[in-house]
């Protein structure tokens, strides 16, 4: 039986016996003036006089004997009620050996206690609804982890190996330029990563603080900082500015721009643009003409360390970290990204935040 209809038929108990409860009290109260005063005279027996005669007066005293009585019977009710009480709550606590089970080694279980519409039935399906959730962020973090192990492991396995070739046998002057070129790029590579790994943490962890910023001004300053780097492999940005009130962190709203008109400039055709717009929704829009990207292919942009194809990125292309960073940095201010293709070539990334107050 649920919990609603134990507490309903606790409830109906309640009202009946409450209904005996004056009678009740009325017979404590006769046996309390019929056998008080003699109590006294047991109790005081050496003593008499006034310690016995005090006692029958109290005894016998209108205004304290039903007083007395009626809280006796309700203390005695109160009693009985808490069995009925831990009967009525029995369903829930059965729950709990079922909840203590659930750890990192068995996330997939569930209570799956029926589609009913009682309180019990709705309570599992908001546990089993959170433990689907609990265990997609679990395995996404695990998946996380695993695929940072390997970014981390490969570059310094290459930077070991050249080490190692360096230490074998003379070397001219040019095979030395050429090796110490090779360790820079592999240190950099790193470099890159673990500010990316360091980044994508402080953006899950949510914000410290919110200013009221200037979206648009943001925009502004990171497009400007781009355009010379832009211009040396031919692309041509341009911007259309609203005025747009963020609230946040500056440092994470900066990132998260500069990730997009990274990944345009870096994923764009020769001769080609990009338009990063800012107004009312969605707040900001970044539109590059790139490569032809399949619809199905758009979310695992967002994932880490991945390409379209869904393999690992190669060690020069960056840290492919730099969706996922955009779309940390987005969620963290209560707001969202999406990307689309255009049908023909490019992407078009769009990023929605909350109006600031």
């Amino acid at each position: 039986m649920m919990p609603a209809r134990r507490t309903l038929l606790l409830c109906a108990a309640v009202l009946v016996v409450a209904q005996f409860a004056p009678a009740l009290a009325d017979e404590v109260g006769a046996l309390w003036w019929e056998f008080g005063p003699g109590w006294c005279e047991l109790s005081y027996p050496e003593v008499g006089g006034d310690s016995s005669f005090l006692c029958v007066q109290l005894f016998r005293r209108p205004s304290i004997g039903p007083g007395i009585a009626l809280t006796l019977v309700l203390l005695a009710l109160l009693g009985a009620c808490l069995p009925a009480v831990r009967w009525c709550l029995r369903p829930l606590r059965d729950l709990v050996p079922a909840i203590e089970r659930v750890g990192p080694q068995n996330l997939g279980h569930r209570l799956r206690l029926g589609p009913g519409r009682d309180e019990l039935a709705r309570l599992g399906r908001a546990i089993d609804h959170m433990m689907d959730r609990v265990a997609v962020g679990y395995e996404a973090q695990r998946r996380f982890a695993a695929d940072a192990s390997h970014e981390l492991r490969t570059p310094l396995a290459v930077q070991r190996v050249l080490v190692e070739v360096g230490m074998t046998g003379e070397r001219t002057d040019e095979q030395l330029a050429l090796l110490a070129e090779q360790l820079l790029e592999a240190n950099e590579r790193n470099e890159r990563l673990i500010e990316g790994l360091i980044v994508l943490a402080e953006s899950d962890r949510g914000l410290v603080s919110r200013t009221s910023l200037r979206l648009d001004d943001i925009v502004a300053e990171v497009v400007d900082a781009h355009r010379d780097r832009a211009a040396e492999v031919g692309l041509t940005i341009t911007c259309s500015l609203r005025p747009r009130v963020v609230a946040g962190e500056r440092v994470l709203l900066e990132r998260l721009v500069a990730n997009l008109v990274q990944n345009a400039i870096k994923y764009n055709r020769a001769d080609g643009t990009i338009d990063v717009r800012v107004g009312g929704e969605p707040a900001l829009t970044v539109v590059n003409t790139g490569y032809d990207i399949p619809p199905e292919s758009v979310p695992g942009l967002f994932e880490p360390f991945r390409r379209l194809s869904g393999s690992r990125l190669n060690h020069r292309s960056g840290a492919g970290l730099g969706l996922t960073i955009a779309r940390s940095i987005a969620r963290a201010h209560d707001g969202g990204i999406t990307a689309a293709p255009h049908g023909h070539d490019g992407l078009s990334v769009h990023v929605s935040f909350p109006e600031a107050l």
